[in-house]
Protein backbone atom coordinates (compact mmCIF):
# COMPACT_ATOMS: atom_id res chain seq x y z
CA UNK A 1 0.00 0.00 0.00
CA UNK A 2 1.40 3.61 -1.07
CA UNK A 3 -0.32 6.69 -1.34
CA UNK A 4 -1.81 7.86 -4.65
CA UNK A 5 1.42 10.84 -4.87
CA UNK A 6 3.41 7.90 -5.94
CA UNK A 7 1.42 6.30 -8.69
CA UNK A 8 2.37 6.76 -11.99
CA UNK A 9 0.37 8.51 -14.55
CA UNK A 10 -1.70 6.27 -16.88
CA UNK A 11 -1.76 3.87 -14.07
CA UNK A 12 -4.71 2.22 -12.80
CA UNK A 13 -5.11 1.61 -9.09
CA UNK A 14 -7.80 0.54 -6.32
CA UNK A 15 -8.25 2.71 -3.20
CA UNK A 16 -7.60 0.67 -0.23
CA UNK A 17 -8.83 3.25 1.82
CA UNK A 18 -8.91 7.05 2.94
CA UNK A 19 -7.07 8.52 5.65
CA UNK A 20 -7.15 11.54 7.72
CA UNK A 21 -9.89 13.73 9.65
CA UNK A 22 -13.64 13.12 9.62
CA UNK A 23 -13.72 16.30 7.29
CA UNK A 24 -10.80 15.37 5.25
CA UNK A 25 -12.68 11.84 4.46
CA UNK A 26 -15.93 12.74 4.16
CA UNK A 27 -14.81 15.36 1.42
CA UNK A 28 -12.87 12.79 -0.27
CA UNK A 29 -15.31 10.39 -0.19
CA UNK A 30 -17.96 12.73 -1.55
CA UNK A 31 -15.64 13.04 -4.51
CA UNK A 32 -15.79 9.58 -5.63
CA UNK A 33 -12.55 8.24 -3.32
CA UNK A 34 -13.99 5.13 -1.63
CA UNK A 35 -12.63 1.81 -0.89
CA UNK A 36 -12.59 -0.11 -4.00
CA UNK A 37 -12.82 2.45 -6.30
CA UNK A 38 -10.54 2.30 -9.25
CA UNK A 39 -8.37 5.78 -9.87
CA UNK A 40 -6.05 6.67 -12.81
CA UNK A 41 -3.36 9.64 -12.47
CA UNK A 42 -3.85 11.60 -15.60
CA UNK A 43 -1.08 14.28 -14.99
CA UNK A 44 0.86 16.29 -12.12
CA UNK A 45 1.51 19.70 -12.30
CA UNK A 46 2.91 22.62 -9.64
CA UNK A 47 1.60 20.08 -6.95
CA UNK A 48 -1.24 19.38 -8.19
CA UNK A 49 -3.19 16.26 -9.16
CA UNK A 50 -5.56 15.69 -11.98
CA UNK A 51 -7.17 11.95 -11.53
CA UNK A 52 -10.04 9.66 -13.15
CA UNK A 53 -12.34 8.33 -10.36
CA UNK A 54 -15.90 7.09 -11.17
CA UNK A 55 -16.28 8.57 -14.62
CA UNK A 56 -15.11 11.67 -13.25
CA UNK A 57 -11.37 13.77 -13.89
CA UNK A 58 -11.07 15.48 -10.25
CA UNK A 59 -7.75 17.94 -9.59
CA UNK A 60 -6.84 17.98 -6.02
CA UNK A 61 -3.55 18.66 -4.16
CA UNK A 62 -0.99 16.61 -3.27
CA UNK A 63 -2.00 17.37 0.38
CA UNK A 64 -5.22 15.51 0.00
CA UNK A 65 -3.94 12.81 -2.78
CA UNK A 66 -1.49 11.61 0.31
CA UNK A 67 -4.57 11.10 2.55
CA UNK A 68 -5.59 8.59 -0.55
CA UNK A 69 -4.15 5.32 0.14
CA UNK A 70 -3.95 2.67 -3.13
Amino acid sequence: MMPLTMARAGERNVIKRVIGKDETRRFLENLGFVSGAHVIVVSEMGGNMIVNVKDSRVAINRDMAGKIVI
